[in-house]
């Protein structure tokens, strides 16, 4: 049973076949991640764009293209993952809106209107600076 990073070391470093070894590892082939994957990379781009094409081929013969295309090395990257912002994700939670839709209304929000969004979302208790600046010599009454 092969898992994700069977394949891309397979393909980006060993260069054995996996797919002859186990029948079953063609059915667990995750095209799209690969080829994701593989677009990170300047000398890999071609291959995986080229690959994306050809979506109606079958896994093995997407998977032979890249491992005897591709050369190889040591390739590894960390996913990139949009910021998240904190405008949207309090128009969502205060309106209950999807993040399209949030997206939108903060285009057409003011600033004075967001700060009083982010105001009536705040959950109360001590803040972190207020904790140190006050009674933190204090041991509950004690000290």
């Amino acid at each position: 049973m092969a898992k994700l990073g069977d394949f891309l070391k397979s393909i980006n470093q060993s260069k054995e076949n996996i797919m002859d070894e186990d029948t079953l590892s063609e059915k667990e082939y995750p095209a799209f991640v690969v080829n994701r994957t593989l677009s990170y990379f300047l000398d890999t781009v071609m291959y995986a764009s080229e690959v994306n094409t050809h979506p109606h081929l079958d896994n093995k013969l997407q998977f032979d293209y890249l491992l005897n295309s591709i050369r190889s090395n040591r390739r590894f990257t960390r996913w990139l993952k949009p910021d998240e912002d904190e405008d949207i994700e309090a128009i969502k939670i205060y309106y209950g809106y999807n993040y399209q839709k949030a997206r939108d209304v903060a285009k057409i929000l003011t600033g004075e209107q967001l700060s009083l969004i982010h105001k009536h979302l705040e959950k109360g208790g001590l803040k972190n600076d207020r904790r140190e600046k006050g009674n933190s010599n204090k041991l509950g009454g004690f000290g």
